[in-house]
């Protein structure tokens, strides 16, 4: 079985996560590539990814569950799903910041412009069209309840019925993981 993970902004496939879930389910292959910085390059970039890997599952965090999201016709958990990161000034705003984790093309920094934030929202307003009755049963939600970065329970719940909330902040840990998200793969894959 093969799990794709997509991490968060200013992260990589070699974030702390990516090797949490490799510890808990080491019977799972998980792959985890490093996503793009700008949306427009991201999302063909990660439904090609997908399309060759053929995933069992795809788990994403804040702005990756944003694009596991949009990654129709497969099962897929959107753990705190930042689905308006053109909004989240505190997080997306414009110059050249770090990646928290190093990257396989090894860069330290990346730039965001006011092109990728409008790239970001032009995403955003597109990004619930394409859901198939496959999607409508196969896709869960996992919201922290004390995450403070963003809230888009409701949002998701417009659109998706599996939708639950767990006791938690916007990042995972491996209590979290152990706790939320690992009873649900398991549920999914049939373990």
């Amino acid at each position: 079985m093969k799990i794709i993970y997509f991490h968060g902004f200013a992260s990589s496939g070699a974030s702390g996560t990516v090797e949490l879930l490799r510890k808990l389910l080491p019977e799972i292959e998980v792959v985890a590539p490093d996503i793009p910085v700008d949306p427009a390059e991201a999302l063909p970039y990660l439904q090609q990814f997908v399309a060759t890997e053929q995933p069992d599952l795809i788990i994403g965090t804040s702005m990756g569950a944003m694009y596991a999201q949009q990654m129709f016709g497969y099962k897929k958990i959107c753990v705190n799903p930042a689905f308006n990161m053109s909004r989240m000034s505190k997080v997306l705003k414009t110059g050249e910041h770090r990646f928290l984790n190093g990257r396989k093309d090894s860069q330290k920094t990346f730039k965001i412009t006011k092109d990728i934030i409008q790239h970001f929202n032009n995403m955003e307003r597109q990004q619930f069209k394409g859901i198939t009755p496959f999607d409508l049963e196969n896709t869960y939600g996992l919201f922290g309840i004390h995450d403070t970065s963003c809230n888009t329970y409701d949002l998701f719940h417009k659109y998706y019925k599996n939708a639950q909330r767990f006791d938690g902040e916007h990042q995972l840990n491996e209590k979290v993981l152990k706790a939320a998200v690992l009873p649900l793969v398991k549920q999914i894959l049939e373990l």
